[in-house]
């Protein structure tokens, strides 16, 4: 007892609360302050580059973009300010810790270069335009696929939405092939299951009578169908495939619709369909 009572009263505990108690409110006062500094910059990016932005000659899409870019970019610097901060109250000395080569090293070992190869591929996505927010797209890596509307372009991260609702964030150094639906119109094609002994001029004149009574009114097939025939896929099914030219983001829309106006028209003509291995695809004009 006489050992730790000795060991107890080196310490200066009266300075020790005072400190504690200073950098206590310090630290209260950078959050009030950080707090206050991000809700000043967000309304800024809203107020001030938002409507800069619509008065320039960029899509509504990349406007999205070069927001949620700006956005990122500012709160990466924020919380780098923060942590910064945040140590030299605490009474580290900071800048001997991001001089030594050390720390440098320790940060490299912790991914740092996953961090730099996201940055990198990043920049050239956005460089090149790959894709924007609002873009319908499939994101590729080797044997992972991911599909959906893109939420947010980041330096770092690309956020998409799938058609279930589920947010993806991918790391930018993972996207490795960008399939971009938006860019451009795009051609449905719709594949008709059919028998070996079916009538074909029935089906050629039946399918034409539906285009021409329903092309009027859907001004999103902005081509008239192209009847390409009949064709045997590699499972040895036997089908009828149309194609159609579309605006892009409507082929999904369209395709379902078609594929309804074909099927019932085949059946009412009492064309016996079996049922399809591969009822159509959507592809890139």
């Amino acid at each position: 007892m006489n050992i730790l009572n000795r060991y107890l009263a080196q310490f200066n505990w009266t300075q020790i609360l005072d400190d504690s108690f200073s950098k206590l409110i310090s630290l209260l006062l950078l959050f009030i302050i950080f707090y206050l500094i991000k809700k000043m910059v967000h309304l800024s990016v809203k107020k001030i580059i938002a409507p800069s932005l619509k008065l320039s000659t960029q899509d509504e899409g990349r406007q999205k973009t070069i927001l949620k870019l700006v956005e990122n970019v500012l709160n990466y610097a924020l919380y780098f300010f923060l942590i910064y901060w945040i140590l030299s109250i605490l009474g580290m000395p900071v800048s001997s810790l991001l001089a030594g080569a050390g720390i440098a090293g320790v940060a490299i070992g912790m991914g740092a270069q996953g961090f730099l190869s996201d940055l990198v591929n990043g920049f050239f996505i956005l460089i090149e335009r790959q894709l924007d927010v609002g873009d319908n797209v499939r994101l590729t890596n080797g044997s992972i696929t991911i599909s959906g509307t893109v939420v947010s372009v980041g330096i770092r991260t690309t956020q998409v939405r799938g058609a279930d609702g589920v947010l993806n964030f991918v790391p930018n150094r993972n996207i490795t092939v960008v399939s971009n639906r938006s860019r451009g119109d795009m051609k449905v094609l719709v594949d008709l299951p059919l028998y070996g002994n079916t009538d074909l001029d029935k089906v050629y004149q039946i399918i034409e009578e539906v285009n021409q009574s329903q092309m009027k009114n859907y001004p999103d097939v902005i081509e008239t169908p192209t009847i390409l025939g009949p064709k045997l896929d590699t499972n040895g099914q036997f089908y009828f495939r149309v194609s159609l030219t579309v605006k892009a983001g409507k082929e999904t829309t369209i395709y379902h619709t078609f594929y309804r106006f074909y099927h019932d028209a085949l059946l009412e003509a009492r064309i016996e369909l079996p049922t399809p291995t591969n009822s159509g695809t959507i592809t890139k004009k």
